[in-house]
C-alpha cells in the first residue's frame, strides 16, 4: 500500500507510518543494537511524545530543537514533531556549546531535547539555552501512556525541517525545509528499490540531509533503519551481514575506509540493492572499486540540503562516466551561469544553479542570505546557487570542478584544486589530500596542499612535491607541500578547508 501512498499530491509522513502501523504492527521499523521498535510501538511512542509536545505549549508551525547523537529518541521526537505539524530543528551536537545557543535562540524553538554529552557541554560552559530543555535519553517515558495529539492538518509550505549547516563556509545558517519538499523525496523512494522489504543502515548523523534523504524513503514505504550511533568499519560491515541490508547511504570517506578493510571480502553483502553517495567528491578510481568488489547498485547524488537541483549518477549504468555526478534527476532543471549571472550553453564552466520541486523555502530568519542564493531566469523562474562549478559534457552528464570560493586565482590563470588533489591521489603514498590557495605577494594566491601519507610510506614532502609538479602545468605547481596526520572534516565527510587555511596554510 505505501507506494500507492505515494502517489498522491502530497501527504504527511508521520500520518503515513500511523498507517503502516495498523497493516503491519509487528514489522520492525527501528533498530539500535539489541533494541527494536516495531511499527506499533514507534506509532505509539510518536503519539506519547507528540500529545506531550502540544501539552507544553508547542504549536503547529512552532519549531523545537533536537541535539543529540544518532539514537532511536531522535527519530521518536522527529516524527512527533511532524505529526503535530511542528518543524525540527536539528542541530550538530559537535558544534560547541556557544554555537549550539545561538542555533536554538535562532530557530526560536520553544523546547529542546539534548542528550547527556551536549547537557554536560552546555553546563560546563554556563549557558543556558533560550527554551526549556529536556534529556532526550528520557523522551520515551515522556507525558502519558496511551495518549494521543489532537490532529493536525499540515500544509505543503509548512516547514517540515530546519537544518542548520555545518558552518564549513561560515557563520550556519537555517535552512527551512518544507513538507512539500520532503514530499518529492519520499516519492522517489521506490525508483531505488525502497519498499517494506527494505532494510537500511545508517551511519552518518540524522541532523544532517545527507542522512534524512534515505531515511525518510525507507519508513515512507514501511521498510527497516538499522541505526549506527558512531561508524565503524568492521561494525558497520557485522551489521549490514547481520540484517541483511538492502540501502546504506555513505559519505566517500567512509567508501574509502570501508574498501581498504582487509577482512572486506570476508562478509556476505549480498542483500544490497542500493548504495548511495553525497556531499563530496566521490574519486572515480573508489567508484570503480565499489562498483567491482561490493554487490548492488552505486548512486551518487549530487545536490544541496537546500534544494534545487539534483544530478543522478547510477555509476552501474555508466561506467565510462564515473568521473561526472551524474545527469539532471526528473523534474530537475540544472543550468550554468557566469560570474554575471548570464546562462552559458552547454560545454563552458561556470556556476551550477538548480530548479525542482525540492526547494528550500528560505534561510531561516535571513532574506538577505535567501536573495543571495536565488538566480531567477529571464522568465522568473526561481533557482538556488550552489556555489559549485561545474560544465556539461556532449552527453548531458554535469563534471564538477570545485566551490567556487575555492578556486583559486593565481597569475590571472584558474587553478581548480580538485585537479591538483587528483594528480596527488595517483601517487602510491597519498592516503588523502586537500588543496587549497593562499595569498601570495608574486601571483595573488598560489596553491598549496596538506597530504596524508598511507602508513608505512617513507616518501619525503620534498619528494612527492617534485614528482607532482612534474605531472603539473606551470601555473599550477604547488608552492608548498606538508603532511598532516588527518584532514579536518565535518560529520559528514567534508573536507573543513577553512580550517586549513586559519592554520596559515
Amino acid at each position: 500500500m505505501s507506494a500507492e501512498r505515494l502517489a498522491a499530491d502530497f501527504g504527511n509522513l508521520a500520518d503515513i507510518v500511523r498507517e503502516i502501523a495498523h497493516e503491519q504492527p509487528e514489522h520492525r521499523a527501528l533498530v539500535q543494537g539489541e533494541r527494536v521498535l516495531d511499527y506499533a510501538a514507534f506509532d505509539a511512542a510518536v503519539d506519547r511524545v507528540g500529545a506531550a509536545l502540544q501539552q507544553r505549549g508547542v504549536a503547529s508551525r512552532d519549531a523545537v530543537a533536537i541535539c543529540a547523537g544518532t539514537s532511536i529518541e531522535y527519530l521518536v521526537v522527529f516524527l512527533a514533531c511532524l505529526r503535530i505539524g511542528a518543524a525540527a530543528a536539528l542541530i550538530s551536537p559537535y558544534a560547541g556549546a556557544a554555537t549550539i545557543a545561538r542555533m536554538v535562540a535562532d530557530s526560536r524553538a520553544r523546547m529542546s531535547f539534548v542528550d547527556a554529552p551536549t547537557a554536560g557541554a552546555l553546563d560546563e560552559a554556563g549557558i543556558e539555552l533560550a527554551c526549556d530543555m529536556l534529556p532526550v535519553e528520557d523522551l520515551l517515558s515522556l507525558g502519558t501512556a496511551g495518549a494521543h495529539p489532537t490532529p493536525v492538518a499540515v500544509e505543503p509550505d509548512w516547514p517540515f525541517n530546519i537544518i542548520y549547516s555545518s558552518g564549513t563556509t561560515g557563520e550556519p545558517k537555517g535552512i527551512v525545509q518544507p513538507h512539500s519538499m520532503r514530499w518529492t523525496h519520499l516519492q522517489r523512494g521506490p525508483i531505488y528499490g525502497y519498499d517494506t522489504n527494505a532494510v537500511t543502515l545508517v551511519s552518518t548523523p540524522l541532523y544532517s540531509n545527507t542522512t534524512l534523504v534515505s531515511v525518510f524513503p525507507t519508513l515512507g514505504l514501511g521498510g527497516t533503519v538499522v541505526l549506527m550511533p558512531k561508524f565503524d568499519v568492521t561494525e558497520f560491515l557485522r551489521l549490514a551481514e547481520r540484517h541483511r541490508v538492502t540501502h546504506t547511504m555513505l559519505v566517500p570517506v567512509q567508501y574509502r575506509r570501508i574498501m581498504a578493510e582487509p577482512a572486506f571480502s570476508r562478509f556476505d553483502l549480498s542483500a544490497f540493492r542500493a548504495k548511495f553517495s553525497t556531499s563530496a567528491p566521490f574519486a572515480a578510481a573508489l567508484k570503480q572499486d565499489v562498483l567491482a568488489r561490493w554487490p548492488g547498485g552505486l548512486v551518487e547524488l549530487y545536490g544541496m540540503t537546500e534544494g534545487g537541483g539534483t544530478c543522478v549518477l547510477a555509476a552501474h549504468a555508466h561506467p565510462d562516466k564515473l568521473h561526472t555526478v551524474g545527469i539532471p534527476a526528473p523534474n530537475s532543471d540544472i543550468r550554468i551561469i557566469d560570474d554575471e549571472g548570464r546562462e552559458l550553453p552547454r560545454g563552458e564552466s561556470g556556476e551550477i544553479v538548480g530548479r525542482s520541486p525540492a526547494m528550500m523555502t528560505g534561510y531561516h530568519r535571513q532574506p538577505e542570505k535567501t536573495r543571495e542564493a536565488e538566480w531567477f531566469d529571464a522568465t522568473g523562474k526561481r533557482f538556488i546557487r550552489t556555489g559549485d562549478v561545474g560544465r556539461f559534457d556532449a552527453d548531458g552528464f554535469l563534471t564538477l570542478f570545485d566551490r567556487k570560493k575555492d578556486m583559486i586565482i593565481s597569475g590571472g590563470f584558474n587553478i581548480y584544486p580538485s585537479d591538483l588533489e587528483a594528480v596527488l591521489r595517483g601517487h602510491a603514498a597519498v592516503a588523502d589530500v586537500a588543496v587549497i590557495g593562499v595569498p601570495s605577494e608574486q601571483w595573488g594566491e598560489t596553491p598549496v596542499a596538506f597530504v596524508v601519507r598511507r602508513e608505512g610510506d617513507s616518501t619525503t614532502e620534498d619528494a612527492l612535491l617534485q614528482w607532482t609538479n612534474a605531472q603539473l602545468g606551470k601555473t599550477q605547481r604547488l608552492a608548498r607541500l606538508s603532511f598532516i596526520e588527518e584532514l579536518p572534516r565535518s560529520a559528514i565527510g567534508k573536507v573543513l578547508k577553512r580550517e586549513l587555511r586559519e592554520r596559515g596554510g
